[in-house]
């Protein structure tokens, strides 16, 4: 492959953030390793240039290696920027987690995001590459019923701070991204209504009023917060990566601009 930037990003199904920053990317010159467990549904990517999509499930260790293996033999060994994107959420009172999803949740959020980068890492470093992990405003404002996704979040966050020093001898760089409320098809919230809370919960009473604060028409919320739009979001992103940001960035919406 000619010295073509690359990229691979976790979760890429239609209609997500992953899908707009592989489409951001690939309108840069960035040749994109778009991935998702579920190869057919990202329709959207399958007749763009440069981008190739991969099936790749971050809590398998099977097919992180099938996914670091198919990028090693068509880069040569290297990559740019790995995107840490891929997440799952609960919109749930605390007392009412279910303990077997919650930990999928961190499986998912943080533990695949850890094994992703461990595995890709010996393709970022001769690259002197960046390792970009997906964050969430919830991780740092309290927002009531968001506690499992906060603090796996919040978590992967640490774990790109303590990352930026150890991979710093190696020339590779990190970067947290904080978003704020981006439009997207990915908010597994937004189907709380198929996930009722236990007859004994303590916040049964509220159950509808927890529905109506999270239901949005037309991309705005019922409590007046305008989501932005996915698309933009995506680009003003990947600007701020091939621009060479590190560190922590707040991006869009309530996590400031």
């Amino acid at each position: 492959m000619p010295q073509q930037k690359t990229v691979l990003i976790t979760s890429c199904s239609d209609g997500g953030i992953g899908s707009a920053l592989a489409k951001a990317f690939q309108s840069k010159g960035v040749h994109v390793f778009a991935t998702a467990r579920t190869v057919s549904k990202m329709t959207s990517l399958e007749q763009l240039p440069s981008v190739k999509p991969l099936s790749l499930d971050v809590t398998s260790s099977s097919s992180i290696d099938a996914a670091v293996d198919a990028v090693r033999k068509e880069t040569n060994g290297t990559l740019d920027y790995l995107i840490n994107n891929a997440a799952i959420n609960q919109y749930y009172p605390a007392l009412d987690l279910d303990m077997v999803e919650a930990k999928r949740m961190f499986d998912t959020n943080y533990w695949g995001a850890l094994e992703v980068t461990q595995k890709f890492a010996p393709l970022l470093i001769p690259k002197k590459g960046t390792v970009i992990s997906v964050s969430s405003i919830s991780a740092h404002a309290n927002i009531p019923y968001c506690s499992a996704l906060a603090a796996s979040k919040r978590s992967l966050e640490i774990l790109m701070d303590t990352m930026r020093v150890e991979l710093k001898p190696f020339g590779v760089s990190t970067l947290s991204v904080v978003n704020g409320v981006v439009r997207s098809n990915a908010q597994n919230w937004k189907h709380f209504e198929d996930r009722k809370l236990p007859d004994n919960s303590l916040y049964k009473s509220l159950e509808q009023h927890i529905h109506d604060r999270i239901s949005e028409k037309d991309g705005v919320y019922n409590d007046g917060i305008v989501r932005v739009d996915t698309a933009q979001h995506a680009q003003k992103l990947v600007d701020e990566i091939l621009a060479g940001t590190t560190g922590t960035l707040w991006i869009r919406g309530q996590a400031g601009e």
